[in-house]
């Protein structure tokens, strides 16, 4: 398949999997399934956050490095590791009432910036990762790296933050 027409295929589907994924998990936050307890994923995801924040790290070293396979295969690591914490993430809020955060003062607004521009950024950095994916399995390497430079810091930050807004909700989980 022509590297345009590869790109084209996908355009769409970013486009809508961008819109339809955040929506998705807005209304899914108001669903309650009671009986379940899932209060153990909240440190599995952030783990994967964690993790994800390094294997992108290691990926941009070892594209820099010449290592374009270790690159490709980290960054399929990372989408998929995206993906699972997406899952495990809808799963613990459909299944758990929301936890408030506990602090006050600085720390509340610091964490209240820290959750906000999270989630903001998550939500934009869904079409990012996409974009970016594609552009690199369409062979537009000149494009792709162009939109990585963008779609790196804003995909760590989420990660990052996303540890980070854990470590400051958890001491508020009920026990």
């Amino acid at each position: 398949m022509e590297n345009n027409t590869k790109y084209t295929k996908y355009r769409n589907l970013i486009i809508a999997l961008s819109v339809i994924i955040p929506i998705a998990v807005a209304v899914l936050f108001q669903v309650r399934i009671p009986g379940y307890d899932l209060s153990f994923l909240p440190p599995i995801y952030a783990s994967i956050n964690g993790l994800t924040a390094l294997l992108l790290i290691i990926a941009v070293i070892a594209i820099n490095n010449g290592n374009r396979s270790l690159h490709e295969r980290l960054m399929k690591v990372n989408i998929g590791l995206s993906a699972l914490f997406l899952v495990l993430y809808v799963a613990y809020h459909i299944t758990s009432e929301t936890t408030p955060y506990g602090g006050s003062g600085f720390m509340k607004g610091f964490y209240l910036t820290i959750l906000i521009s999270h989630i903001l950024l998550s939500i934009a950095v869904i079409p990012l990762v996409l974009f970016t994916f594609v552009h690199a399995l369409s062979e537009r390497f000149d494009k792709h790296r162009k939109l990585a430079k963008i779609t790196f810091p804003i995909w760590l930050y989420v990660a990052v933050s996303g540890v980070l807004v854990y470590i400051m909700i958890s001491p508020y989980y009920p026990h």
